[in-house]
């Protein structure tokens, strides 16, 4: 039961993340948190898979460096787009105006 439940959990986190992604694209902070909530259910995959064959754990390592990475630059991307824009909203932002 509880290996059945170790499968689904990261499936369900994945499935959530998405949704929530494809759904809420009226704001880049909902959008970088749906995107985040994905990377941390593909972590929790990479982790069963090398806990479960025993391998060492360097690569979730490099995983989370590269996720701290990609979130650092969605947050300065919405600081700057705060700043110019004064909010988050897609609508309000124009190609034009680049």
């Amino acid at each position: 039961m509880l290996i059945s439940l170790y499968l689904w959990v990261p499936l369900v986190l994945f499935v959530c993340g998405v949704l929530v992604f494809s759904s809420k694209r009226k704001h880049l902070l909902l959008t970088l948190l749906s995107l985040e909530f994905i990377v941390l259910g593909l972590f929790l995959v990479l982790f069963l898979y090398l806990n479960a064959l025993n391998y060492e754990l360097f690569f979730s390592m490099v995983f989370l460096t590269f996720t701290v990475c990609e979130g650092a630059l969605g947050l300065s991307i919405l600081v700057s787009m705060i700043r110019t824009h004064g909010n988050d909203y897609f609508q309000t932002f124009s190609v034009l105006q680049c």
